[in-house]
């Protein structure tokens, strides 16, 4: 848990050592500065070392395992001494749960640019392309050891946390059901949309488990053949 800062002492009993006075305080009346107040060094030094935690712990739950992953391995993961990520975490459960939720908003922004890119009138079968590229980038490209995390280690959460990530979840994979519906309606897609969403959200998360970036397959290519199988469409 993070510390309480102790309270500094009142300004009028101050005295620097260079004999500098204090900087008075504002007169009442004056017009503080709109908006948020900048970050301090300290406050931004903290939230780098936060995420560097979470993005330490996600490449190592997803190599390791979360249940082999030591506090000592954790903090190394970080580049920092044992112990110290749990300044910023009450346990190594409640960092997985973070590294998923993470792991979720970032798949959702993703999904959401993809989506903003598109023109409002593109074909229901390019959307799903889109949907279905960004997910495989998701999974499978460069800093993709969140969402697999969450794959692999469902079962390690408690049961307020798997429904906390149920939502995220559920929330990312309704953004897929008016191209699903309007695949159905134009007739390439024989499968009514929700179960077909399960059908798909399985195929497409089973690729992290043989993909490899060093073989022949690209993420594209991988896309056009998923397309192909779950519309028939070449």
């Amino acid at each position: 848990m993070a510390k309480i800062p102790q309270r500094s002492p009142d300004v009028d009993t101050v005295v620097l050592a260079s004999g500098v006075s204090p900087v008075s305080p504002a007169p009442v009346g004056a017009r503080r500065p709109r908006g948020r107040p900048r970050k301090t060094h300290a406050e931004l030094d903290e939230g780098n070392r936060r995420h560097l935690i979470i993005e330490g712990a996600a490449r190592l739950f997803r190599a390791k395992g979360f249940a082999a992953a030591s506090t000592r391995d954790i903090a190394a993961a970080a580049g920092m001494h044992g112990g110290s990520p749990f300044y910023h975490f009450e346990s190594k459960n409640a960092l997985l749960y973070v590294v998923m939720q993470e792991g979720m908003a970032q798949a959702a922004r993703s999904q959401q640019a993809a989506l903003d890119r598109m023109p409002a009138d593109a074909p229901a079968r390019e959307r799903l392309r889109t949907l279905i590229r960004n997910h495989f980038e998701v999974l499978l490209g460069p800093g993709s050891d969140f969402i697999p995390v969450m794959l692999y280690e469902w079962r390690s959460l408690n049961d307020g946390q798997r429904e906390g990530i149920s939502k995220l979840t559920g929330a990312y994979e309704a953004q897929w059901m008016p191209t699903l519906r309007a695949l159905h309606q134009g007739g390439s897609l024989a499968a009514d949309p929700r179960t077909a969403r399960l059908f798909i959200f399985g195929a497409l998360n089973w690729s992290v488990q043989w993909f490899s970036p060093r073989g022949p397959a690209s993420l594209d290519n991988l896309t056009t053949q998923a397309l192909a199988l779950f519309t028939g469409e070449a």
